[in-house]
């Protein structure tokens, strides 16, 4: 697997997390041994590990959270440091995130997480269409 493919595979578990309300999950996906900091929509900076956590405790517990699905993720290698670049689409509208991900111990784990209101959308936005299903015959 290439670095490309396995920043996007990490990405992809943050999501799954989310998507999942799964905490410990969404703890296994974030960095342990580098700073982390994570901006909500609407929510002041965190840059403290402990309150990233207690904020993703919060949303993935709440009823009322938004469902969340990940597109148009775009990978920026930088050496063991790696940036994704993607919109988020909820039932409210789309966001643009970035997702700043480090390798620890081999795997790529998340430090950084922002989102943000998206005002308006590039005309060749790409949009990933889910898979059709293949025929055998």
């Amino acid at each position: 697997m290439t670095d490309n493919d396995a920043v996007l595979t990490a990405n992809l578990e943050f999501y799954h997390a989310f998507a999942a309300r799964d905490l410990v999950a969404m703890d296994a996906v974030w960095a342990r041994r580098v700073p982390v900091g994570c901006i909500h929509p609407g929510w002041p900076a965190l840059s403290d590990r402990d309150a990233v956590m207690e904020s993703w405790q919060s949303i993935l517990s709440n009823p009322d959270a938004p469902r969340i699905a990940c597109y148009d993720e775009r990978v920026l290698l930088y050496g063991d440091a790696a940036l994704v670049l993607c919109e988020e689409e909820l039932e409210g509208g789309t966001l643009v995130a970035s997702n700043l991900f480090v390798r620890e111990e081999g795997n790529w784990r998340i430090a950084h997480h922002q989102a943000g209101q998206l005002a308006s959308r590039r005309p060749e936005a790409r949009r990933r269409e889910p898979p059709r299903p293949s025929r055998l015959n």
